[in-house]
Formats: C-alpha cells, structure tokens, sequence
C-alpha cells in the first residue's frame, strides 16, 4: 500500500526486487537496489542531525542518483530542494539559503562555483561532492556507504513536504513551492488511470530538468508505476534520439521547444522511433504548426498536459484521440480537467465566466501546494480560500476544454484591446521561414504598447518584415499582428524550454518610468 512517496520504492522493491529502476549513462540500478542505496542515504541524512522536516539541497545535472537522495530524504521525512543550476552564483546562494538547506549535495560541474558562495552559506553544514572527488568535501559513494542498509523508517505524515521546488522567478526572487505526500499521491494515481495506461513494463525517458516540476514530476509517475526510468543528464536532441532508440523508450514528457529541436536535429530521420508510443508535453504552449508537424513525422501519440509547480503539475490532459490534425480548435486545448481537479475561469471582478469567455484560471484539488516557504503574504495572495490562482488567461468552450491564452502579466494591452502573445506566435509559427519566434509588447506613444515579433529565421532562408506582418495578418486579427519583427540568432530559454519575455523586453524598456516585466 502506497500511503507517502517514500513507499514507492518500497512497494516495487518488495513486488518486483530484480526490476530496472533507472537506467543512467550505462549504469542500470534495479528497485531491490534502488530501496537499500535510499535507505543508506537516508540513514546518512538522519546521521548528519538532519531532522524531521529539514532541507538538503541538490546542486547537478540529471542524474540516477539524484533519486537515491530523493528516496532518501522522503524516508528521513525529510525535503530535497533541487537547485537551479542554470542560475548565477549569487542566485544559488539565495535558493540555498532561503531553503535553510543544512547538507549540499554538488555535482562536478558546479564545484568552482560551490567554492566561491561556500562562506555565504550560512545553514549549511555539510558539503558532499556528486560523481567525482573533491580535496576537501567527502564523495558521495564514501558517504552513503558507510550507513546501514536498514530502513529507519521514520514517522511521516501526508501533510509533510517532500519536495521544495523553486519557481522561475521571472520577476524579483524566485518562491519556495511546497509540495506534499498528499499533494503527490493525488496527482500520481490520476497519472496512472488518464495518462496513456501506464504499466510495469513501460520504459519512460526522463529529460527535463528535475529541479522542474516537469523533470522530478514525471519521473515520479514512472517510478510509481514500477517502470524503467532512463535519466538524461541534459537536454540534448541527438542523445534523446538516441535513447529511444537503444533504450526501446515508449514514453517521454518534454516540453514544446524540445518537439521542435528534435524535428530540426540531422539524425532524426534515421533514427529508429517504433517503441516510442506517446509524448507528453507542456509547460509551455506549442504552435499548432510545429504539432501538426510532429504527428506527420513521429510515429506515436501525443497528450498534452497543463499545470504549474504550485499545483504539482498536471491538472488537465489533451490525449492522442483529441489530437486530430484538422481539428484545428482542439489541437489548440490543453485538454479536460483531470479527475479531483477544479477549474473557474474568474473575470476581473471574481465572478465565474461563461464558456468562451477568458479571464484568470483558478483551481482547487488536493494537488494545490502547501504554501510558499517562509511567505506567508505570497501564500494568501496566491491561495485564496480553497482556491489557488494561477496567473494564467484562459476559457472553457462548450465542451469543457480549456484553452490557455498566456501569463496574465504576459498580456499585452493595445489600444484598450487584450492581446495573448501566444495566439500571435502560434499563427507566425506557420511561415516556412521561421524557425522560432516570440511575441511581446513594446512601448507605443499612441497605442500604450505595441505587438512585436522576435523571430529566428530557418537555416539557409530570408524573409522580410514586411512578409511575417502579411502573413500574421492573414491569419489572425489585424489588431494582433506584430507592428514589427526583429530577428535573432535564437530565443532566450530557462531549463524548462520557456521564452524568457522578461529578457526580450528589457531592452525595450529600460529607458521608461513605468514598464511592462
């Protein structure tokens, strides 16, 4: 019985001892071995002084053992925040020490940055370095096996958190999201029964980074289902390729930018894809071109999902079935609500809009996180009653199929009209000479702000300003089409495959009293 997220490596340990767990860079670690290396890193955390409720940072890349501490610290009753590491220096140390984190675990790439912050950290006692040797801090082999192999076996309660991921962070610091056992185990389940029929035999990719949601997220779904996890280090197109093919991997979550690289990478055309039968994918919004483009070139479904950190992912799911390439309409959906999930759509004055109608997603389910570390004035804004707002436009249609239009604070606003960016950067999608493209307002003396597209032109091809506007204007209103396109050598991303607008703006903006971030 899987009653926390420490039971599920038991669970699978006990049912199927022999069976992969994880596959990572050669090596393969089975669900017997998997439970007894948590153990001994739980014993290892439990034996530093770490108490019930105390946080350990993980400072790497992808990596199989970062699930072995995972396990570890649910074990202890303890919280693993995962550390960005794309962020400066100087953003680590935040993370680290807004967390209270009390032991760092730190991967070879980050050792020269770890020791330049390491006097800044001021709640870390412990530093343990991660696939590699260290003069000065114990290597994490060394350290997990001189603990016992027993389960400690704490006391742990649904309502204790698990996981404290950080969110992005697009504007001021980033906030602590408090996931939970309960928050887990409501989204898991509901993962196993809708999302694609998941088994014992399935063989999952996992790509995103996981100090992201969709990275640490997912891969839970496929050790709760007791399947082969197969960890990738990074995001990087040819080696995915290259993992389903070896690997025989039939399920993946990746995010839209991700579809898009794969597609352009020169080895996709002979690579073997046939194990390969459903991709998710989220976090962002896909160009219904780039969509329309992999269901003709990659030979499984696609499910689409919606959510957010702060409700421990998804809470809604398109499948394959909806995934019709004529049905323009509902390729656009990011699907149904998810079973124990509540959706409204808020106008401005907090009155329930009809379908068709867009104004703020807001939700209410058992996934909705504890709260934000140590903010509790951000918790009662974000948290309202039962009721988490997400910041999020979007609409049901008569159906009850959502649709997200963008981040409210991503919306531009001209001329009094509302304009979502994402509308815009899915209808240029289509052009054949663009390969990416990014929507965002700019400062206008008559309109407020002004459309304007950042495009990323395909290799070998021209296309001018004026052709992207008439081809935008065929398409969608002419009060949305771009009044002017720049264009770039490519668009600036976070880990998550997200287009930072925030970076795209600023210059744009750096010389007004009052900006648009």
């Amino acid at each position: 019985m899987i009653q926390t997220v420490a039971d599920i490596v038991r669970h699978h340990a006990a049912e199927r001892p022999d069976a992969p767990a994880t596959w990572f860079q050669g090596r393969a670690t089975t669900y017997a071995e998997l439970d007894r290396l948590s153990n001994r890193a739980a014993n290892g955390l439990i034996g530093e002084g770490l108490q019930a409720g105390s946080r350990l940072a993980i400072l790497d890349k992808n990596s199989d053992t970062f699930f072995e501490i995972l396990f570890g610290a649910t074990k202890a009753n303890q919280v693993t925040v995962a550390v960005n590491w794309r962020l400066a220096a100087a953003e680590v140390a935040y993370v680290i020490n807004d967390a209270h984190a009390e032991i760092l675990f730190v991967g070879p790439d980050y050792f020269e940055l770890v020791a330049k912050i390491a006097p800044e950290l001021r709640t870390i006692g412990k530093i343990v370095a991660l696939a590699g040797s260290h003069p000065e801090w114990e290597s994490y082999e060394a350290w997990r096996d001189r603990h016992s192999n027993a389960d400690p076996r704490t006391a742990i309660a649904g309502d204790d958190v698990v996981i404290q991921m950080y969110t992005s962070g697009t504007t001021g610091h980033p906030k602590g999201a408090q996931l939970t056992n309960l928050n887990l185990l409501g989204l898991l389940p509901t993962i196993m029964k809708d999302w694609g029929n998941w088994s014992a035999t399935d063989v999952s990719l996992v790509a995103m980074p996981l100090f992201h949601i969709g990275g640490t997220g997912y891969a839970l779904a496929g050790f709760y289902a007791g399947a082969k996890n197969v960890v990738l280090r990074e995001v990087v197109p040819a080696e995915i390729l290259r993992l389903i093919q070896d690997q025989r991997v039939n399920k993946m979550f990746v995010v839209p930018a991700v579809i898009l690289f794969l597609l352009q990478t020169p080895s996709f055309e002979g690579t073997d894809l046939s194990s390969l039968k459903i991709v998710f994918y989220g976090a962002a919004p896909i160009p219904v071109d780039l969509l329309r483009m992999a269901l003709k070139r990659m030979p499984c479904g696609f499910a689409q999902v919606y959510g957010l950190t702060e409700t421990t992912g998804a809470i809604t799911y398109l499948p394959p079935e909806d995934h019709d390439p004529e049905n323009e309409k509902r390729l656009r959906s990011c699907g149904k609500v998810l079973s124990g999930v509540e959706i409204r759509i808020l106008g401005p004055n907090g009155d329930n809009l009809p379908p068709n109608q867009v104004g703020e997603i807001v939700v209410r389910s058992s996934q909705i996180m504890k709260g934000y570390w140590n903010l509790p004035g951000e918790t009662e804004k974000a948290i309202r009653g039962d009721w988490f707002h997400s910041g999020d436009a979007g609409y049901f249609d008569e159906d009850g199929y959502l649709y997200i239009h963008d981040r409210v604070k991503d919306m531009i606003i001209s001329g009094g009209e509302n304009i979502y960016p994402a509308e815009v950067e899915s209808a240029l999608f289509g052009h054949p000479a663009i390969a990416d493209v990014a929507v965002i307002g700019v400062p206008d003396s008559t309109w407020g702000e002004a459309v304007k597209a950042i495009v990323v032109r395909k290799p070998g091809m021209e296309v001018s300003s004026e052709e992207i506007i008439a081809f935008a204007r065929e398409r969608i209103a002419h009060y949305k089409a771009p009044k002017s396109v720049d264009f770039a050598e490519a668009l600036p991303r976070n880990p998550s495959g997200k287009i930072l607008k925030r970076e795209l703006r600023a210059p744009y903006w750096k010389d007004r009293a009052s900006q648009v971030v």
